[in-house]
């Protein structure tokens, strides 16, 4: 087993579709996402629609902020944007002993073609990239969020080629909240001992006044009903950006009573707004659990809805004196690292050295660091296997 050191449990991968593409089934080719070369020089993607997109702060590293122009954008030509050697090398010089690789899937239309892209950019991921150092190069799967059945297969998938985690944007049944269905995959997953992570949080959104964010037993009739949710109330102090609507709906719906061994893994969210978001969904549960059984049917928790985030949720954090400071009061052993290279927030090649210096602020011991920096990394994506 390797001796690791520093794994940034947040990092990213981006290639050109073109990489890839011969992997997606020829009949599918002409419907692909395509590179041109825009007027500036730099790289844009069109999609089948005929939207473009371009650009972006995907590729800051490089850079830093003096030189970043985020209309440029080259596949191939920027750091963190090469094959997996040059990864190892920008490792290297970061420091960093390995790195967990996501990867976002845009939202393309049709079942089959979402499908066969991810499939082919999990299999291109693994068997290209992640091949030149498992060890040290560590990709998560992509899910197709085409229904339990389609994230299912593609879970067996990612297993089977090694990848070390799946990536969830959507609950498997297509809903915006949690359903009973939903329950095979998170049987499965659990099964193949495959570690199940959300970027930052689900593709979900809120409605208009009156959409609740769960289906309750009993609701109010009519359109103007009033705004009793109960999951936006106890989500509120760490919505934005952070993934506790999901997280909240999964408590609220006796996910981890169901399944006390799940573990998920929320990245590149800080840790600095936890503790409040504990204390107050505490509180707040408190005060509306007895009206929300009552009129909503929602079943009682056999814990303090904080309780089930310190024993089922893990964090990720980049840039957080505030966190590093409060990380009793999240919970060290919940904790992980990462980098976001190449994007904006990435301090590479100077990782190592902007984290020491928070942590040293905040009287953070070697133990503590061990954990937040590899330790914790190690045991939740299984690489002491």
């Amino acid at each position: 087993m390797r001796t690791y050191r520093y794994i940034s449990a947040d990092s990213h991968w981006s290639v050109a579709p073109e990489v890839w593409a011969d992997r997606v089934p020829k009949h599918l080719h002409d419907r692909l996402p395509r590179r041109v070369t825009l007027p500036n020089g730099g790289d844009g993607i069109v999609h089948e629609d005929g939207r473009m997109t371009f650009g972006g702060t995907s590729h800051f590293a490089g850079y830093g902020p003096e030189r970043f122009d985020p209309r440029v954008e080259r596949f191939g030509k920027e750091v963190g944007y090469g094959d997996g050697q040059q990864r190892l090398a920008e490792q290297d010089r970061d420091g960093v002993d390995a790195e967990v690789l996501f990867d976002f899937i845009p939202r393309y239309k049709g079942d089959d073609l979402v499908q066969a892209i991810v499939h082919a950019k999990n299999a291109w991921l693994a068997e290209d990239f992640c091949s030149v150092d498992r060890d040290r190069l560590l990709g998560v799967g992509a899910l197709p969020n085409r229904g339990v059945d389609a994230d299912i297969a593609e879970l067996e998938h990612c297993a089977k080629l090694g990848l070390r985690a799946v990536m969830m944007t959507g609950y498997p049944s297509g809903e915006r909240y949690p359903t009973p269905e939903d329950d095979r995959f998170w049987a499965a997953a659990l099964d193949m001992d495959m570690p199940v992570t959300i970027h930052t949080q689900m593709a979900l959104r809120r409605g208009e006044r009156g959409d609740f964010m769960i289906k309750y037993p009993i609701e109010p009739e009519g359109y103007d009903r009033p705004p009793i949710d109960i999951i936006d109330r106890m989500s509120r102090y760490g919505t934005t950006h952070c993934g506790t609507l999901e997280l909240t709906q999964m408590i609220m719906t006796g996910l981890f009573d169901r399944f006390p061994n799940l573990k998920i893994y929320w990245a590149e969210n800080e840790i600095g707004w936890v503790p409040i978001y504990l204390e107050q969904m505490d509180l707040i549960h408190e005060a509306n659990r007895h009206w929300i059984q009552r009129i909503l049917g929602v079943q009682p928790l056999a814990q303090r809805p904080s309780d089930y985030v310190r024993q089922h949720a893990y964090w990720g954090f980049f840039d957080d004196p505030v966190g590093m400071r409060l990380r009793h009061d999240v919970g060290v052993d919940n904790v992980m690292w990462g980098t976001d290279f190449p994007h904006e927030v990435s301090r590479w090649p100077n990782s190592l050295e902007v984290m020491d210096e928070q942590m040293t602020a905040a009287g953070v011991t070697e133990a503590e660091r061990r954990k937040m920096m590899c330790e914790n990394a190690i045991g939740f994506f299984h690489l002491d296997r």
